[in-house]
């Protein structure tokens, strides 16, 4: 209701909506990004009707098959970011996860084959996140920037220190 409140007032006065949301994210703290603002200038993610025709072979590791990467943006180093995205656990403190992947899609590390580098952020938090399991739905924020990551899953392209995790309101 409020994203629609916000449209419509941009709609009137001239403004983008988008940046109006960016505005307004911006005065809460934090620059909202989405999977597409990763990529390079003209670039586009692969579609999510495609991702699922990915040829994976399970005697193959799914982390041969992933497909080069196109670069990172540097845009966003040492800004607060708020991602949403879903939860691929790497480690843990108790039951709560203290390190994990997170991917723009279901499924990515896992079942079928990850995406490039430059579509991972591999996210850290000095307070375990008590998950609902893998691949709940997310949004992170938090210290964001490139980084050159390697782990048994995937190559990750950037980094994100979370200060709040909480599950993902759209």
């Amino acid at each position: 209701m409020v994203s629609h409140v916000l449209h419509r007032r941009a709609f009137l006065s001239g403004i983008t909506a988008s940046s109006l949301l960016a505005s307004v994210a911006r005065a809460e703290g934090f620059i909202e990004l989405d999977w597409d603002d990763l990529l390079p200038k003209d670039q586009t993610a692969i579609p999510n009707a495609i991702r699922e025709l990915l040829p994976h072979d399970e005697q193959v590791p799914l982390s041969s098959q992933q497909p080069t990467s196109t670069g990172v943006r540097t845009d966003w180093n040492g800004h607060i970011v708020r991602i949403p995205g879903f939860i691929v656990p790497i480690d843990y403190n108790g039951s709560g996860v203290t390190a994990f992947i997170l991917v723009p899609y279901v499924g990515a590390c896992v079942h079928v084959p990850p995406p490039p580098a430059n579509q991972l952020v591999f996210v850290t938090s000095p307070t375990p996140y008590e998950s609902k399991g893998m691949f709940e739905p997310v949004n992170v924020i938090g210290m964001f920037g490139v980084s050159s990551l390697r782990t048994h899953l995937a190559e990750i392209g950037y980094a994100l220190s979370a200060d709040k995790i909480e599950p993902y309101r759209g």
